[in-house]
């Protein structure tokens, strides 16, 4: 259809007429301003909901004990009020039962114990079942019976583990690339045992106890101490060590029951800079009885490594190394009859390499090694042939390879976990996947659309799937590895208990990034009795550590953040740039960077959400954290007091020098550098702008607590007005119930301008 100029004009008119009449329509929209009764009744209100939501049972997480076999399992059930209930599924077929008559157990445990059992609160050391879950054996008070099943009768058994699997282990489980294998004295040979004395290194014939000293330069100030035999018993790999003290960081108890006066403790604490010891490793061959120093530079980070052997073969052995800063890591191999050195892996970044989300496994029978970098801008996984060094990407794509379960080295399938994969759902969702080391043969163990967590049967035949959203309650699953053909729906949960309670349910918001490009994910918790016509304040939950991503995932129809809403505040938590699993570049803004905290992109998707959601006030935003949520929710006060109008810090690093080293060196670097100081939370106090409560610990030994105190210091030095809870004999702790509820009663006094109820009036 064509319109003319002037029938255009006309429609463009009316158009203009409907706006405004409808503009005039909407209610102004006042801001909420509770008085004291009111307030006082919302406490109570928020502190039933939160009590009423908490006894209904999510069954977020059902953890299935597996036969051995594989042939059936059971699980825990959580029912309401915190109540339980034991079912048993055979697997083949799916089937579910009550795993047996709740009372009549009850009943014969109350009469072996003489202790009175709640049927729905049955609790057990162990618990397996035999004969198509006709009969079990159960360890209960430290004694082990054998339940009968048909009569309910216990009679004496002993321990046994012909039932036990533990559903969660993986197959090959995962261990620490830091965590050595245990050193052997004792050659693999057997004639031989190494001796450490005076520093220096020795050998003992085990036959005739002949002492052969293999070392002469080793001492009380420089010894040699750590040490592996080579796999012919011919050689020794020994690390000469130029030991460094550990500086120690100190707390006092004041309030120790018993004593008149405070009790210090000391430990060990490692801060940016200070040093490390080093190890310098050297090739000792037993027969001549001579050394070769290894022709690399000392391991001056994370101490002595494992070593790795060339298969069928005691020339070659690697080993890894992180060099400080985490800019480069290697793969280093060396020639034990020369000492000299080749790096089959050499990965370096201008930024940071995310150090503890490498992961290796070394194949020995076939010189391979899997490993994941992310060299391509996105974690994922590749193949290296360790001879030649050459590297085979295994998984590829804009996504994100989160963690290793499994390695098949017969079939030659890496079973893995990934989030991003799936086109058209929240990128941080996990799903599991197998894949063969070619690259091929990709298959989606968990398609359905959610956050997923995933068990298998000792066997792998089977596995349980678990997944939901943060406003979608779980559904869990039986299905064959095969095929992932599903056998059997195992629970189902559902809404409408939650519902009937007044509560809204989490909603999920995404909004662009300060790039206008990226998607920055989040969600919001409102107040289950907000009024269409009043606007409320905003808080926001931070945690911005580039450790991880930290906004819920599974359902969540019960949080802090619900509760603290039931006051009259709209909560939100968010991912901004500068945290893990995404992409390598949304992950290096916190380079060097970390009072950063991602704030652009918060800022930007808050204020889309109050576009979309006029009853959100973004004149008044309050913010609250812990450890590093407790130096960002300061910093926002700091770096951007034109948003954030109020902070609840609690135990936060507030200076990346104070903290500890190997958290704080991975994101700003090393050496530390004035970037460090530029970005203190101490070194800005006197840009305070806004109100400020600190919460601190006196006995935390993750952030020491002159983190805090120093902060306090600089802010009274800068006549700024703040408010600070020191709370005896506490840890790294956001403050407890009392913490917790002095946190709300600052943001009703900051925000909304009221009074909270006060615990000192007698009612």
């Amino acid at each position: 259809m064509i319109f003319s100029k002037a029938k255009m004009a006309i429609v463009l008119v009316l158009l203009s007429l409907a706006f405004f009449q409808t503009k005039a329509q909407q209610p102004t929209l006042s801001p909420y301003a509770p008085g004291v009764l009111e307030m006082a009744n919302a406490y109570q209100l928020s502190n039933k909901l939160d009590t009423a939501l908490r006894n209904i049972p999510t069954n977020n997480d059902i953890v299935p004990y597996w036969k051995k076999d594989g042939s059936a399992f059971w699980y825990k059930k959580n029912l309401p009020n915190r109540t339980w209930a034991y079912y048993y599924v055979d697997a083949a077929t799916g089937k579910r039962k009550i795993a047996f008559d709740h009372d009549k157990l009850a009943q014969s445990l109350e009469k072996i114990s003489a202790k009175k059992q709640n049927p729905l609160k049955l609790q057990f050391d162990e618990l397996n079942f035999a004969n198509q879950g006709n009969s079990a054996i159960l360890k209960i008070y430290h004694k082990w019976y054998q339940l009968n099943l048909s009569d309910y009768s216990l009679t004496d058994a002993k321990d046994t583990s012909v039932y036990r699997y533990n559903a969660k282990k993986p197959l090959q489980q995962r261990r620490s690339r830091w965590q050595r294998n245990r050193e052997s004295r004792k050659s693999p040979d057997g004639k031989n045992e190494i001796l450490i004395r005076g520093g220096n290194l020795f050998v003992v014939d085990l036959a005739t106890k002949a002492e052969t000293q293999l070392s002469t330069d080793g001492n009380a100030d420089k010894p040699y101490g750590d040490f592996e035999w080579s796999p012919d018993s011919k050689n020794i790999v020994a690390y000469k060590t130029d030991p460094k003290e550990i500086k120690k960081v100190h707390y006092v108890l004041s309030s120790v029951p018993g004593t008149t006066r405070g009790e210090l403790k000391s430990r060990e604490y490692a801060q940016p800079g200070d040093d490390f010891t080093a190890y310098q490793p050297y090739i000792f061959n037993i027969s001549t009885k001579t050394a070769i120093k290894v022709d690399a530079d000392p391991i001056d980070f994370f101490g002595p490594p494992d070593l790795h052997w060339r298969s069928g073969s005691s020339r070659y052995y690697s080993y890894e190394k992180v060099d400080r800063g985490h800019q480069r890591f290697r793969v280093i191999e060396v020639d034990v009859l020369t000492g000299k050195t080749k790096n089959i892996i050499d990965e370096k970044t201008k930024t940071f390499i995310y150090e503890s989300r490498i992961y290796t496994r070394y194949l020995a029978k076939t010189n391979e090694m899997l490993y994941t970098s992310e060299q391509d801008g996105w974690q994922h996984l590749y193949l290296v042939n360790t001879p030649s060094g050459k590297q085979s990407l295994i998984t590829k794509g804009d996504y994100v390879v989160r963690d290793i379960d499994s390695v098949d080295i017969v079939k030659r399938q890496v079973w893995f976990r990934a989030c991003g994969m799936n086109v058209g759902e929240d990128p941080y969702f996990i799903h599991y996947y197998r894949i063969g080391f070619d690259g091929k043969g990709l298959i989606d163990l968990t398609p359905e659309k959610g956050n997923h967590s995933l068990s298998f049967s000792p066997d792998r035949k089977y596995y349980i799937d678990t997944y939901s959203q943060v406003n979608i309650p779980p559904v869990t699953e039986l299905k064959l590895t095969a095929s992932t053909k599903r056998i059997a729906e195992i629970e189902h949960g559902q809404k409408e208990a939650y519902l009937a309670t007044g509560v809204k349910l989490p909603e999920v918001f995404v909004a662009k990034g300060r790039d206008g490009i990226t998607d920055i994910w989040g969600i919001i918790c409102f107040p289950s009795k907000m009024d269409a016509n009043k606007t409320y304040p905003v808080i926001e939950n931070i945690y911005a550590g580039p450790h991880d991503s930290f906004v819920p995932k599974s359902f969540l129809p019960a949080s802090e953040m619900q509760s603290i809403a039931e006051l009259g505040f709209i909560v939100v938590q968010i991912d901004g740039m500068g945290t893990a699993n995404r992409s390598k570049a949304f992950h290096d803004v916190c380079w060097k960077n970390i009072a950063d905290a991602g704030f652009p992109d918060r800022i930007l998707w808050m204020k889309a959400m109050a576009a979309k959601y006029p009853n959100a006030d973004i004149t008044r935003v309050g913010i609250y954290g812990t450890s590093a949520g407790g130096q960002s929710s300061t910093g926002a006060l700091l770096f951007h007091p034109e948003f954030y109008k109020a902070a609840v810090s609690a135990c936060g690093c507030h200076d990346n020098r104070i903290d500890k080293q190997w958290w704080n060196e991975q994101w700003m670097g090393y050496p530390v550098g004035p970037h460090y100081g530029e970005q203190s939370n101490i070194t800005n106090a006197a840009k305070l702008q806004g109100d400020l409560f600190l919460i601190v610990g006196e006995a935390d030994e993750n952030v020491p607590p002159e983190s805090t105190y120093r902060l306090a210091d600089a802010l009274i030095k800068a006549n700024k007005n703040f408010d600070i809870l020191s709370i005896p004999g506490m840890g790294h702790s956001d403050g407890g119930t009392y913490g917790r509820r002095r946190k709300r009663d600052f943001f009703v006094k900051h925000l909304l301008n009221a009074e909270p109820p006060n615990p000192n009036i007698s009612k």
